[in-house]
């Protein structure tokens, strides 16, 4: 392999098996770092004859020559123009990145394709995370394709479409009285008790390389130009840490120009840990006490990619947004309704984030502006009741 895992925190280099977890002096998540030297820009027009997967970037991807990954066909998602939203909201150049469009209706697919496939390669044949429902769905869906077995721990809150798609793929669903973190404890005992491998988010280094993708295709869908911003909604901050390395690779590499993308976070009032770190400038991320949100995949209280959230957002000179479940719940109906696209209530937020924004001018006039809807909203079941 001609990658190494290195500790995010204390900068401690492993060499990979496929069955890594977290750094062992510290508990910090790992990050996947290249020895292939820089790639050439001719690699650009190669990915463009290539299928529309996030595997056309395979040569910037943990995966060996000629390795075949455990796939149904993710990424290629549309990156769509939004005039009638960008009127709405005041602001001219808006684009809409609809994650609902992956095979299983979320950006999850990304991330859990690319841990699966690296796990499956080790001879995993038992999974288990925590959920708040998407990555649930996603670890379900790429566990029947690999074969192997998935138990999975999630708030008895879940959407119940959801639930039931877990169980479609396959998977044992267990759910329970509390939040993710709950969850969590769960499936971190499962895991100990039985030797399943836990997926749970940044317990594995690779489900960062799965999301990283979304950088690299939004700079391939705009011409290897990047965006001045993207809004992004952030639970366990996957996309986001995923996109600030992804556009630093491609920096790095001369493919694109800096700066990189404004990168702004978007939590609920009702669970915002990294919305109060950003505005208490700390450097780590505190535990938010009694978590609810209508949209279940901001109801993350502990992030344990906490602290690299808040390195990507100072990097890239962002911010982080906290928005109630009122006014989401409006934005992905602004969303589906001006634009056709199927928001989920995490999507809402995104957009409701934008329009407060572009308002208080932290977004020029001038910015192009990426909004992410992360999920199809149908899974929801249409129902984003309150408490």
């Amino acid at each position: 392999m001609d990658w190494v895992l290195e500790c995010s925190a204390c900068g401690a280099r492993v060499e990979p098996r496929g069955l890594e977890t977290v750094c062992p002096i510290d508990g910090a998540p790992f990050l996947v770092r290249y020895g292939r030297g820089r790639p050439p820009a001719s690699l650009r027009d190669e990915f463009a004859r290539r299928p529309a997967t996030m595997w056309r970037y395979r040569e910037l991807l943990p995966v060996l020559p000629d390795e075949a990954p455990v796939s149904l066909g993710e990424g290629g998602t549309p990156l769509l123009p939004a005039p009638r939203l960008a009127q709405a909201l005041g602001h001219g150049d808006l684009w809409i990145k609809d994650e609902a469009a992956n095979p299983t209706g979320s950006f999850k697919a990304r991330g859990l394709a690319a841990a699966v496939t690296r796990a499956a390669a080790a001879g995993v044949r038992s999974f288990v995370l925590p959920t708040a429902g998407n990555a649930g769905v996603a670890a379900s869906a790429y566990g029947a394709r690999a074969g192997a077995r998935v138990r999975v721990f999630a708030p008895r809150t879940t959407p119940e479409p959801l639930l039931a798609q877990m169980q479609a793929y396959g998977a044992d669903v267990v759910t329970v009285d509390g939040h993710i973190g709950d969850c969590g404890t769960l499936a971190a005992r499962h895991a100990n008790e039985t030797g399943a491998m836990n997926l749970s988010t940044l317990k594995e280094p690779y489900r960062i390389e799965g999301k990283k993708t979304l950088g690299l295709e939004i700079a391939e869908q705009l011409g290897w130009r990047l965006p001045g911003a993207i809004i992004y909604p952030a639970g366990g901050g996957v996309g986001l840490i995923g996109m600030w390395k992804a556009f630093g690779e491609l920096i790095e590499a001369g493919w694109v120009r800096p700066p990189m993308p404004r990168l702004f976070a978007v939590q609920s009032t009702g669970c915002a840990p990294v919305v109060r770190a950003v505005e208490q400038g700390a450097a780590a991320v505190e535990p938010w006490l009694d978590p609810w949100t209508v949209a279940s995949g901001l109801r993350v209280p502990a992030p344990l990619g906490g602290a690299l959230m808040l390195r990507g957002i100072h990097d890239s000179r962002g911010g982080a947004v906290a928005v109630s479940d009122e006014e989401l719940t409006r934005g992905a109906a602004q969303l589906s309704g001006l634009e056709g696209i199927d928001a989920c209530p995490e999507g809402g937020a995104a957009v409701a984030a934008a329009g407060r924004l572009v308002s208080e001018g932290r977004i020029a006039p001038e910015d192009r502006l990426v909004v992410f809807n992360t999920g199809a909203g149908v899974l929801y079941g249409r129902r984003y009741a309150g408490r």
